[in-house]
């Protein structure tokens, strides 16, 4: 990869890039706007429930660590697509891991939830 050197027009060229991967990424992938939507869901229960700094800290981690693992699985699908349209082992094994790692993300994200939100309603229902 050629060395262009570091200009400011450059760094803000790279995040439009960012966006339109950002973009991309909820517009295709019906998965992502699943997530869209549970994050809109924990975005409102964690200010009806008000829920503290940390609380917010650790959400926002899962959350961001969702689409990251997201985004990252959709790259790998689309780079396995381009190499070959047919079916070969390895492939499906890289997209295998690639989806396992969304699953896990979103498994931790739903438990922290859950250790954040339970206690609360609980508390609001007794």
């Amino acid at each position: 990869m050629k060395n262009e050197g570091s200009s400011w027009r450059k760094r803000i060229r790279s995040f439009g890039y960012a966006l339109q991967g950002w973009r991309a990424l909820v517009t295709h992938e019906a998965n992502a706007r699943i997530h869209c939507v549970a994050t809109i869901a924990v975005l409102a229960a964690g200010c009806y429930l008000e829920v503290s700094r940390m609380e917010w800290i650790a959400l926002l981690f899962a959350i961001g660590l969702v689409f990251a693992m997201e985004a990252i699985n959709s790259a790998i699908e689309a780079l396995a697509d381009t190499i070959s349209a047919d079916y070969h082992p390895l492939i499906g094994r890289a997209k295998d891991l690639a989806a396992g790692a969304v699953l896990f993300a979103a498994l931790t994200a739903a438990l922290i939830g859950l250790l954040i939100f339970v206690p609360r309603i609980d508390k609001m229902l007794n």
